[in-house]
């Protein structure tokens, strides 16, 4: 999967910046789970206190296992990632009209 964005972000760069922001809307979804890893890491280091624990903005990241352990079935949780995925791909396909 790597390597595939990768690509998608060469082929982006490539065609110009129009093709950014469509690009980024279909992959927003994505984008989502790799940032709640980084922001739960970095207010974790910087909340830790004197005993070497920190606080935590998320139950467990990536952000489908915080709700996984919300209650949320994992087929509920795959339910949902389509549907914003369709809402964002609709954007993107906009953006790309009008941008």
């Amino acid at each position: 999967s790597l390597a595939l964005g990768g690509s998608i972000a060469s082929v982006a760069v490539v065609a110009g910046p129009s093709t950014l922001l469509p690009l980024f809307l279909c992959t927003a979804v994505f984008a989502m789970e790799a940032l709640s890893v980084v922001v739960q890491v970095g207010y974790y280091k910087a909340t830790k206190d004197n005993s070497g624990k920190g606080k935590r903005l998320l139950r467990m990241a990536p952000l489908h296992h915080h709700f996984e352990l919300g209650g949320w079935s994992e087929v509920k949780i795959v339910k949902v990632a389509y549907i914003l995925n369709a809402a964002f791909s609709l954007l993107a396909i906009i953006a790309a009209r009008y941008v």
